[in-house]
């Protein structure tokens, strides 16, 4: 289903919301870093703590995915490329 909103609006709008999802990934020692948007998919990044750890996926989904379609619009969904598969993000992703 297509999105009705432009990937840099989406990217733009994500980046405002970023401190409020961001909030919990914090109090656990992690961090989110925004890579990009394709498609209404979001590809983030988790990192410190949360790199690597066996509930990121869960964290991926269950909070910064279900607070981001609150915010944002129900139809995103929400990818975390761990680090060293950058490359396998789209060509055309938008980013800043």
């Amino acid at each position: 289903m297509s999105m009705p909103f432009s990937d840099e609006d989406i990217y733009q709008a994500v980046k405002n919301h970023l401190p409020a999802v961001e909030e919990y990934i914090k109090s656990h020692g992690g961090g989110m870093k925004l890579l990009g948007v394709k498609d209404g998919n979001v590809y983030i990044q988790l990192t410190g703590t949360c790199h690597g750890c066996s509930m990121s996926l869960m964290t991926t989904k269950m909070v910064v995915e279900r607070r981001l379609k609150e915010l944002i619009h129900p139809n995103l969904n929400v990818i975390n490329v761990e680090a060293g598969q950058e490359g396998e993000l789209p060509a055309d992703l938008y980013h800043e």
